[in-house]
């Protein structure tokens, strides 16, 4: 660590903090991990070991005890707790990285931004699936215009998990943010939007299909955007088999995408941006571009999860803009919001501009 290394403190050590933001903020350089908070001794012994110049600490108000000493807070803690604990940050004058869903409602994710605004801290969501290998691949074939003019975006994140687990995220109190459309949903409605812009109709199921379940852990989402293209959104937490993670339509060609970015198995198992392979893909699960009989492989990008921190770094020191527009994410909830109104109605609603 450098003495003018910027100092981050994350709030929240589960999956989140010990998976995504501790790795990605110690491999930044210019950003060191200063402090951690978590109140549960096993994941506290595995901060002190991964991170020995951090401070681990053992609740948010020790934290706030010695805000001034830091230059970010990254709040990586369950979700009914995003809203709050960004507002205290945001009161300290400190720049902050919410985790996703932002916010569970909209007018809660409407309350930091404007707050953000008013004190004139620097605000951003990590969505940082735009920064996956596959995603970066389908911006990289609609950019090469091969496709012609796009009427049709499918994505699909599925999961095997039959049975629900034990937390938060399988809370049913809405205050809690729990579910799949709240999770994986975030991310793939965050792809479809910053890919092809505003939606102006929600259509979606949103199921609860496992045994005692309390959330949705089956959706699906048919968003009609204002530019003409039409997403088709799968999430699912039973989905046994593999299915196609992209598929993209156009009236010159068709882009197909199977497998899944690998960072967060990556990082699950110890590596880290930098080391030789990070981000890259097997070549198996290479996808195709095809229009006929013509069918052609296109190379995976590589994923660059990092570039999301590297872009932070940027902001505190004066250069650039966050990585992610908070205002963006307020329109995923939206979306989400909208999709819940949806299912709940059973008919299309509409979403004014």
């Amino acid at each position: 660590m450098a003495s003018s290394d910027l100092r981050v403190g994350i709030l929240g050590y589960g999956i989140g903090g010990r998976v995504f933001h501790a790795p990605l903020v110690h491999t930044t350089p210019g950003l060191t991990v200063a402090a951690i908070v978590t109140g549960d001794p096993e994941r506290a012994a595995h901060a002190r070991a991964a991170y020995p110049e951090a401070t681990v600490l053992p609740d948010v108000d020790a934290l706030f005890a010695r805000i001034d000493d830091l230059d970010l807070v990254v709040v990586t803690t369950p979700n009914a707790s995003h809203v709050p604990l960004a507002l205290r940050a945001i009161e300290a004058v400190t720049p902050v990285v919410v985790d996703k869903p932002f916010a569970p409602t909209v007018a809660d994710a409407l309350q930091v931004v404007q707050a953000a605004a008013t004190t004139g801290v620097a605000l951003t969501v990590f969505h940082n699936r735009r920064y996956d290998s596959d995603f970066l691949t389908v911006r990289a074939v609609l950019d090469s215009g091969r496709l012609g003019t796009v009427f049709r975006f499918e994505s699909r994140f599925d999961r095997w998990v039959p049975a629900p687990k034990n937390g938060w995220r399988e809370s049913g109190d809405p205050a809690a943010a729990g579910g799949l459309l709240y999770d994986l949903g975030a991310h793939i409605i965050d792809q479809a939007l910053h890919l092809f812009g505003p939606v102006r109709e929600v259509y979606a199921e949103v199921d609860r299909r496992r045994s005692g379940a309390q959330v949705d852990d089956d959706t699906f989402l048919a968003l009609h955007h204002t530019n003409g293209v039409r997403s088709h959104l799968w999430a699912s937490a039973l989905a046994a088999t593999r299915n196609p993670r992209f598929r993209v339509l156009g009236d010159a060609g068709t882009f197909t995408k199977y497998g899944l970015d690998v960072q967060e198995s990556q990082a699950i198992s110890g590596l880290r941006p930098g080391d030789s392979g990070w981000g890259t893909e097997p070549e198996s699960d290479t996808g195709s571009l095809g229009n006929g009989e013509h069918v052609e492989r296109v190379p995976t990008e590589t994923g660059c999860h990092q570039r999301f921190y590297s872009q932070m770094r940027d902001v505190l020191l004066g250069r650039g803009d966050v990585p992610v527009d908070p205002r963006t994410a307020v329109d995923t909830l939206r979306v989400i919001e909208a999709a819940h109104l949806a299912a709940t109605q059973h008919r299309v609603v509409a979403l004014r501009p």
